[in-house]
């Protein structure tokens, strides 16, 4: 099994960081009396700036999470399309040749759903499979990645296809001043990101994928997540979620690289979500490893902020197109999410 190309593709509206705060400031002037504290909390994300699925004077033409979630069905079609069309070319494929096409976003939701909107704008193959997951949010395009891979085990002549399409900004509650959804407020992007699978008989790509594992996490469902209400998603962000990284994440890993004959200092290519940067710092402290080890994820997280679960799969991008290493080396993709779990994968170049 092998990851024959990753491709992403940002909405055209870019705003820097101080752009945004200035926005805010507006929206909140007279709604909230702490506005240097919402000020401090996005430049201590270290976000420079944000694309948005929409211009940002758009925004305020949302007034229900119908508006939302119609805005969200429309961009993730448009950007969807665009992900997969640009991952194919750099893959050597066609639309026709996708016999597995996985859809995966914690952002919106459709019935029927984007992937099926996808088959018809697209004409993709009417015997093509299909597989929608909403639910496992940041860790999605991980996951993605591991259901294409058993695909492929399964049928070794074929193609799958993983989506990923966040678009944060459409969940944002702008009436909730509670610290969860002020950080995420600063920290999260719109983003899509497509990676092309193929099985052991199609013509062989680097890297390839040796291994997989999940992990959960029990009892942690409150860590992070969704309320749904009546205005849409309202963010469940617990301030617990770097210890627990930071107690938990490093066994679980030597376990899964041991099973493979493997230690730590085997793997040259560290591969993160940026959850943000405790996160990322919880994740150098557990593993021993330094910040430049995690500089792909710091690089994605400061240019274009958390985007869920497209980040881990642009932060793969970047170092299978732009930074891959030595041949027969190792690398280490992992992503969490709610549930609170981890989805992991091995690498070989």
């Amino acid at each position: 099994m092998h990851i024959a190309a990753v491709a992403s593709v940002l909405p055209d509206h870019y705003y820097d960081q101080e752009t945004l705060i200035a926005t805010v400031r507006d929206h909140c002037a007279g709604r909230y009396h702490n506005i240097s504290r919402i000020e401090s909390i996005y430049r201590n994300v270290l976000v420079n700036g944000r694309h948005l699925a929409l211009p940002i004077e758009e925004y305020d033409n949302l007034k229900t999470f119908t508006d939302s979630n119609n805005a969200f069905i429309k961009c993730a079609v448009d950007l969807g399309e665009r992900a997969i069309r640009k991952g194919l070319e750099k893959a050597g494929l066609a639309p026709e040749d996708i016999d597995h096409l996985i859809f995966v976003s914690i952002t919106g939701i459709a019935t029927p759903s984007v992937d099926a909107l996808l088959v018809n704008r697209m004409n993709l193959r009417r015997d093509i499979k299909r597989t929608p997951i909403f639910g496992l949010g940041c860790m999605a395009g991980a996951a993605g990645i591991t259901k294409a891979v058993d695909y492929v085990k399964a049928y070794p002549n074929q193609v799958a296809v993983v989506l990923s399409v966040e678009l944060c900004s459409l969940t944002l509650q702008r009436n909730d001043f509670s610290v969860a959804n002020i950080v995420s407020s600063g920290l999260f992007g719109d983003a899509a990101a497509a990676v092309i699978v193929t099985g052991s008989e199609r013509q062989q790509a680097a890297p390839a994928v040796v291994d997989t594992r999940s992990v959960f996490y029990h009892n942690t469902e409150h860590v992070m997540g969704w309320d749904i209400s009546a205005n849409g998603f309202k963010i469940v962000l617990s301030g617990q979620t770097p210890k627990i990284v930071e107690s938990s994440l490093k066994p679980d890993i030597k376990c899964f690289l041991a099973d493979n004959g493997l230690e730590l200092k085997d793997i040259k290519r560290w591969l993160f979500h940026p959850g943000g940067p405790k996160i990322l710092e919880a994740i150098t402290n557990s593993l021993g490893i330094t910040r430049d080890d995690l500089a792909l994820s710091w690089k994605n997280l400061q240019e274009v902020g958390n985007v869920s679960s497209a980040s881990i799969l642009m932060i793969l991008e970047d170092a299978i197109d732009n930074h891959p290493p030595a041949k027969g080396s190792y690398g280490f993709f992992n992503a969490m999410g709610p549930g609170f779990c981890a989805e992991m994968g091995l690498l070989k170049w």
